[in-house]
């Protein structure tokens, strides 16, 4: 963790990618503490804002073809025992996170590679059920570059944003406590839409039935 701590204090494009492409995976980086810092600093002239962004849903992808080939390739058992493993345990898996986010893929359909980037929890684990469903890879990467760009794109305007009300050295605990707010209005209007979309089938199916 040092490393990743290291790696966070000295932001650049290559280590925006590589954070990111942890992040999509199963290691714990948060994703807020690099990109909005990132953009933080391009607020300040150090970095180009579209390339903090770019850099960062390049990574995202990266990190998510790995968790989606992991699922593709070694399936639910092998998946399982690792996420119950003491390394699974310190990637803070767990059998109920995998099977959470299988659910999740199952009951939104593949609407929810894209909606999965923006929920906390499921975000970085979307991509193996994913796999596990072997969901064709090019619509894969089309809905989770759409999710991990707008995820990213949320982030930076935070970070940016920040530039002009928050000292650096505020920094990281402001971005963790927008952070909460922004995670909690995603999961508000993710549920919304699901909602919507649900009912919207049901009515529909209700209609075809009625003709």
């Amino acid at each position: 963790m040092s490393i990743i701590s290291t790696l966070l204090s000295n932001l650049n494009y290559g280590t925006i990618f590589f954070l990111m492409l942890l992040e999509s995976t199963v290691i714990p980086v948060p994703s807020e503490l690099v990109v909005a810092p990132a953009a933080y600093h391009s607020a300040a002239g150090n970095l180009d804002i579209w390339l903090v962004i770019l850099f960062s849903t390049l990574g995202a992808d990266a990190g998510a073809s790995i968790n989606y080939l992991a699922g593709w390739l070694l399936g639910r058992p092998v998946i399982w025992r690792f996420a119950d493993s003491k390394l699974g345990k310190l990637c803070m898996l767990s059998h109920e996170k995998i099977e959470k986010s299988e659910a999740y893929f199952n009951n939104h359909g593949m609407v929810a590679t894209i909606t999965g980037r923006l929920i906390p929890g499921i975000r970085h684990l979307i991509s193996i059920p994913a796999g596990l469903a072997k969901m064709h890879y090019w619509k894969f990467m089309l809905y989770t570059t759409i999710g991990a760009g707008a995820w990213n794109c949320i982030l930076a305007t935070m970070g940016w944003y920040l530039h002009t009300i928050v000292p650096e050295d505020q920094l990281h605990d402001k971005i963790l406590e927008y952070g909460e707010y922004i995670k909690l209005v995603i999961v508000a209007l993710v549920v919304i839409a699901i909602a919507y979309f649900t009912i919207k089938w049901f009515m529909k199916r209700k209609s075809n039935k009625a003709q």
